[in-house]
């Protein structure tokens, strides 16, 4: 294993100062540089943590020799950098929702395949310590057979402005938690959404994925309501599971007893970027893939096209 990984972010606004943050915190990494096209941005994060602004990706390239990048630009914008990262032979942790379209989605796959680079995508839900603990209570049947499980994601209007309704902004993240605890992709979708506050946005959403052998998923998103609220409910023949996400608090109710399993609270994009260097590091492929990034996606284009017409939309397996 080598001792540091050169590592750069692009785009430091909401999202990218807290990558490079932890990039400065992590003992495997060495932040080398960071890329806004906003010059005071950049200069003003690059100077926090004594690195070199940049403003132009093909330049800082060019001029830097680093290993991996984390791409958090706006969503419209992720693809063209991932694109353009990958090209260049870096590992690439892209956020979500990773692509505006599952045809670029496609391309970033192929383009890590072929250049044998690590591309991952950041759900990092996936790392939250409860998340894990319901992962293993499902395998283990600890809840008996899982029947269905619930999401509920809603919130005011969020802090940034972004260039993508809810559905692909924060839904895509329950998509990825329900296929990562149904261990398989649905088989159906069906949805409502709808604009309130936006101009040209969804802003709400209800979603329904149907899952093989009779298993269900529901998921609530909006930006509407006064205050936040992250909940999961996983309903086992036996148990139920709920986990606040804000709290990172998981409650096990069964016909006996209610369990408040106690584990350390863990920052879960610092999680999610350990694993991503980790598994550069040892020539691993990443906890969350390309593909992972990929199918959800497709899922939620599969919403999108559900609500705007009104009906259920099959998907392809």
């Amino acid at each position: 294993m080598k001792e540091k990984l050169r590592v750069a972010v692009i785009g430091t606004g909401f999202w990218g100062k807290n990558h490079a943050r932890i990039y400065t915190e992590l003992a495997e990494t060495e932040l080398v540089a960071v890329c806004d096209v906003n010059p005071e941005r950049a200069k003003a994060i690059a100077s926090k943590f004594g690195v070199k602004p940049y403003t132009n990706s093909s330049k800082l390239y060019r001029k830097e020799k680093i290993d991996a990048v984390s791409i958090c630009t706006w969503s419209t914008k992720l693809a063209q950098e991932a694109i353009r990262a990958l090209k260049a032979k870096k590992h690439v942790l892209v956020e979500k929702p990773m692509a505006t379209t599952t045809r670029q989605a496609k391309k970033l796959v192929a383009l890590a395949k072929k250049n044998q680079l690590n591309l991952t995508v950041g759900f990092l839900m996936r790392f939250i310590p409860g998340i894990q603990h319901i992962k293993q209570a499902i395998k283990n049947k600890e809840i008996g057979n899982l029947v269905c499980a619930t999401a509920r994601r809603v919130s005011a209007w969020p802090e940034r402005i972004g260039d993508v309704g809810v559905i692909k902004d924060i839904a895509i993240h329950d998509i990825d938690i329900m296929r990562y605890l149904f261990n398989e992709d649905p088989e159906a979708v069906y949805a409502k959404a709808g604009r309130m506050k936006h101009a040209k946005y969804e802003d709400y959403a209800q979603i329904m994925l149907a899952f093989p052998e009779g298993k269900t998923a529901f998921i609530e998103v909006n930006w509407l309501t006064p205050y936040k609220i992250r909940k999961l409910i996983v309903t086992g023949s036996e148990a139920i599971m709920t986990l606040d996400y804000l709290t990172q608090e998981l409650i096990i109710d069964d016909a006996k007893q209610t369990v408040k399993p106690r584990y350390p609270w863990r920052e879960p994009l610092k999680a999610e970027l350990e694993n991503f260097v980790i598994s550069i590091l040892k020539g691993e492929e990443p906890a969350i893939t390309g593909m992972d990034g990929l199918k959800a996606l497709q899922i939620a284009e599969a919403v999108l096209k559900s609500a705007e017409r009104g009906t259920l939309i099959k998907l392809k397996r």
